[in-house]
């Protein structure tokens, strides 16, 4: 397997869209440390889940303050790594979605906003974003067959929002290399050609002479 320094791949998508998946799959084809979102000990999430105006700043900014050790861990680290959803994601959709919707206050959006500007500042972007593109009936499926008790409560509304700002955001992402995969068309967790297609792409675009 070709290689040519430290990389840093950041996998992007909606709940669901199968980025924790993606990121085991890489780390163990290319060996490359895996960071994963902190969703397990995350002490907000199921309190938001039931009431999203009440916590919706308390959990943004615990997501903010934890990807934002991870991408200072990753730029530390010596080696290649791979991590599940990035940092951008946070305000470019979570927090701009619940501002919208008026879950986040004008004054609660602003303070957020002014946060993640500061800290990105200091850090570096993803060597390559790999957006994984999924319809709401996959993503529902996705979400209902690995169980996760607090996402019950997850409406279509929410996640066909949330699709949108990432259409929005994708196409409007300039801050490195991307690559977009259609998950409704790939099943790259079950079916191996899938799998060694996306595994090629990543591959190609990474380490080829001529990157898609």
């Amino acid at each position: 397997m070709p290689s040519s320094g430290k990389k840093y791949v950041a996998i992007a998508g909606n709940i669901g869209a199968g980025k924790s998946s993606l990121t085991r799959i890489l780390s163990n084809y290319f060996k490359w440390e895996a960071f994963y979102e902190r969703v397990d000990d995350n002490p907000y999430l199921s309190d938001f889940y039931e009431d999203m105006h009440r916590w919706s700043f308390n959990l943004q900014v615990f997501f903010l303050s934890s990807r934002f050790e991870h991408q200072r861990s990753i730029e530390e680290a010596p080696h290649s790594v791979v991590q599940d959803r990035s940092i951008y994601e946070d305000a470019e959709i979570f927090a701009r979605n619940l501002h919208e919707m008026g879950l986040m206050s004008a004054r609660d959006y602003e303070n957020y906003q002014d946060l993640f500007k500061v800290m990105t500042s200091y850090l570096r972007p993803p060597d390559l974003l790999v957006y994984l593109r999924a319809g709401v009936p996959t993503l529902v499926n996705h979400i209902q067959s690995r169980g996760r008790e607090f996402e019950n409560t997850i409406r279509i509304e929410y996640l066909q929002r949330l699709n949108k700002h990432y259409e929005d955001w994708v196409d409007r992402y300039d801050l490195g290399p991307k690559v977009i995969i259609d998950v409704d068309e790939l099943d790259f967790v079950n079916n191996e050609v899938d799998q060694s297609e996306i595994i090629s792409r990543v591959e190609s675009r990474l380490y080829g002479l001529f990157p898609e």
